[in-house]
């Protein structure tokens, strides 16, 4: 049994991963902005806003067995319409929210006696341009360059890895899939001709934590139907 901090923790990939965690037994304490509309055995929940909040006053178990940061934004638009303020709020979301966490959380980690696991999450749009996504594309870049320099630099005692995503059926996403005409022109775009599961996405990422997952570190990876690497 180990214990794992999952931010972001009561909706689409956060919630999966909780569940995922839950179900194998583990100790899960889940951080998010809203409390939960559900509860899971060995699971408590935390409501704190990680951009806004003081991240001393977050109660954490001595030892910490591994991390994943699950906030996310999306916010298309042309890039002649992007404000600085929009800019700004994706960094604060996607970048300065997980470096408050992982400052916080880092001394935790190192008292664990296995290799843990942080798990961050980007998007396919860093590495596969697309129009309508410099904001977030700009912040999720950023989170890559934090992981991979995270993970020379806490090697080799803590594991430092990205997901990155296509477009999966989360509420963070529901705008993009609201009717089923949308799910199908979506899913149509990927080699795979289906968009991402949030389960299946939280199954990799609980992977990345185990110790099964312990020569891997540094490493961006593309769950993302094929799309930032095949063309049918």
């Amino acid at each position: 049994m180990k214990n794992f901090l999952i931010v972001g923790g009561t909706k689409g990939i956060g919630r999966a991963v909780v569940e995922n965690l839950s179900s194998q037994g583990h100790n899960v304490y889940a951080l998010a902005r809203h409390a939960p509309d559900f509860a899971l055995p060995g699971v408590q929940f935390r409501t704190m806003d990680i951009v806004s909040d003081d991240m001393g006053s977050l109660q954490l178990p001595e030892v910490l067995d591994g991390m994943v940061y699950c906030p996310g934004t999306i916010n298309l638009k042309p890039f002649k319409s992007v404000s600085d303020t929009q800019i700004l709020e994706e960094f604060q979301v996607n970048v300065l929210g997980a470096v408050r966490v992982l400052r916080h959380t880092l001394p935790f980690l190192k008292n664990s006696s296995f290799t843990p696991g942080i798990v961050l999450f980007s998007t396919v749009a860093v590495q596969q341009g697309m129009p309508f996504h410099s904001s977030i594309a700009m912040a999720k870049g950023a989170v890559e360059g934090l992981t991979r320099s995270l993970a020379a630099e806490l090697a080799p005692r803590i594991r430092v890895n990205c997901i990155a995503p296509s477009l999966t059926d989360t509420p963070l996403a529901e705008r993009l899939l609201s009717s089923p005409e949308k799910k199908e022109g979506a899913a149509g775009r990927h080699p795979l001709k289906k968009i991402g599961n949030p389960s299946e996405i939280a199954a990799l990422a609980s992977f990345l934590l185990s110790e099964d997952a312990s020569w891997i570190t540094g490493q961006i990876i593309h769950m993302d139907g094929g799309l930032s690497s095949l063309r049918l």
